[in-house]
């Protein structure tokens, strides 16, 4: 991963970088010291990757074995789509629903890989590797940097931080839920959620988004007492295209339409008349 840390060609101004051959214009925003982006990245990727400790404890605690825990931590990597997994098994849901929960909650991640490709622009023979660690840490690390040097280092360190942690602290849960006995009790399986609503919330800045988030809820609370475990996740996903379709109408208002051309008509006769 020594290669995402490489400094593009500098442009000669400062605080300006080369996007590349064919890239677009160099950036014009101010450095910001290597020892300030690694000490952001080390704090999430710290922060975050303890928790880790709390999706061992949760899966072991839902059935999985200590092998099928690992390895779901080591492969699937996004701590939301784990925990939904092992979360819907444990309420005796079944396993494709519990499956498509977890897929569908990681699919954002390819939306990240969009973004995070443009601004990044690894090396293809990186960009295989560097795709497991696209997630929301990292990407929120790596959107918060100002040049592309920053960017990856963000994503380096923030990435490499929080897989390594987040391995060793599902071991140690996975190890330590017979110790702690009934998991539920701890509610440990509330620290995950937690930790992604906190990185979430401050990214909500619009009424758009705001809006969409609040439907989301209110419909996954409302259906999960009537529907099977997982299925409550994957329909609080509408609530994106209603809010969407919902503010274009506004947006459009009544008076578009016929009744908009008919207003348009209406002024081009006056206008000729004066």
């Amino acid at each position: 991963m020594a290669e995402q840390t490489a400094l593009p060609e500098s442009t000669g101004a400062p605080g300006a970088i080369s996007a590349g051959p064919g890239g677009p214009a160099a950036e014009a925003r101010p450095d910001k010291p290597d020892a300030a982006v690694v000490r952001d990245a080390l704090g999430v990727g710290i922060a975050v990757g303890l928790s880790g400790f709390a999706f061992g404890v949760t899966s072991a605690g839902s059935g999985l074995s200590l092998l099928q825990t690992c390895v779901l931590s080591l492969l699937v990597f996004t701590g939301a789509s784990q925990f939904a997994l092992v979360g819907a098994l444990a309420a005796g849901g079944n396993p494709y629903t519990a499956a498509a929960g977890a897929f569908f909650l990681g699919v954002r991640n390819a939306f990240y890989g969009l973004r995070l490709s443009q601004l990044l622009a690894l090396p293809r023979a990186v960009r295989p590797f560097a795709a497991h660690w696209v997630i929301d840490e990292t990407t929120a690390v790596t959107l918060a940097q100002p040049t592309r040097r920053a960017r990856r280092i963000g994503f380096t360190v923030t990435g490499l931080t929080l897989y390594v942690l987040w391995n060793l602290t599902t071991l140690v849960g996975a190890l330590g839920a017979e110790a702690l006995g009934d998991t539920d009790a701890w509610g440990l399986d509330a620290a995950s959620p937690a930790v992604f609503l906190a990185l979430l919330a401050p990214m909500l800045r619009s009424t758009t988004e705001r809006v969409t988030a609040g439907l989301a809820v209110v419909l996954a609370l409302t259906l999960l007492p009537v529907l099977p475990a997982g299925v409550p996740v994957l329909l609080s996903a509408l609530a994106a295209p209603v809010v969407l379709f919902l503010m274009g109408r506004t947006k459009r208002g009544p008076g578009d339409g016929n009744g908009s051309s008919g207003a348009v008509t209406q002024r081009k006769k006056g206008e000729r008349n004066s």
